[in-house]
């Protein structure tokens, strides 16, 4: 019996990704380009993935180093530091928390890019610790000090109280952030 090709599953994890790239670039375009070219490289470099491996891990771990590699030939041009056109990209989505979409994402966009990649990666995409940190190259404590400091620093903006959820990654509010980031495409 053969084993089924790795390839075939790369597009169950493209919805991911895209929400990963959205989440880095804050720009649909851009996103759409940076999983494109993840998904190039990881088709011309499938010699190099290891069969049994988390294919999602490494799929994430293309699209991450790309959009840093990115970053650092592009170090001088700045895109949408004010966040309005990535605020042009979605609507507020309807749920029953206290807390606004709105209003998480103007915080969201507050916090340094290893915050906002750790809370992606070990809140949003289900990752582990251990995993996000492969991915980031870097220690397990890192990741979690970069997600620990990310929530208190999304619970200082926002106001909430310490026994207050920042909870939205319920089913519902999961479904609108991905109906936005389709159509925002």
């Amino acid at each position: 019996m053969t084993a089924r090709d790795p390839r075939d599953d790369i597009v169950e994890h493209l919805p991911a990704l895209r929400a990963f790239a959205m989440s880095l670039c804050r720009n649909s375009a851009q996103a759409d380009d940076l999983v494109q070219d993840t998904i190039v490289k990881a088709w011309t470099k499938f010699d190099k993935f290891q069969q049994g491996t988390n294919l999602r891990a490494w799929l994430f771990t293309i699209l991450r180093n790309t959009f840093y590699s990115g970053r650092r030939k592009a170090q001088r041009e700045v895109a949408d530091v004010d966040g309005v056109f990535s605020a042009k990209l979605a609507s507020k989505p309807d749920h029953d928390g206290r807390l606004a979409m709105k209003d998480f994402e103007a915080a969201f966009a507050q916090l340094p890019d290893e915050q906002r990649e750790a809370l992606i990666l070990v809140g949003a995409s289900g990752f582990s610790y251990e995993e996000a940190a492969d991915m980031c190259g870097c220690a397990v404590g890192t990741i979690k000090s970069r997600a620990n400091r990310g929530r208190a620093r999304l619970t200082e903006l926002l106001e909430l109280d310490s026994n207050e959820s920042m909870e939205l990654t319920d089913q519902s509010t999961m479904a609108v952030l991905a109906a936005n980031a389709r159509s925002a495409g």
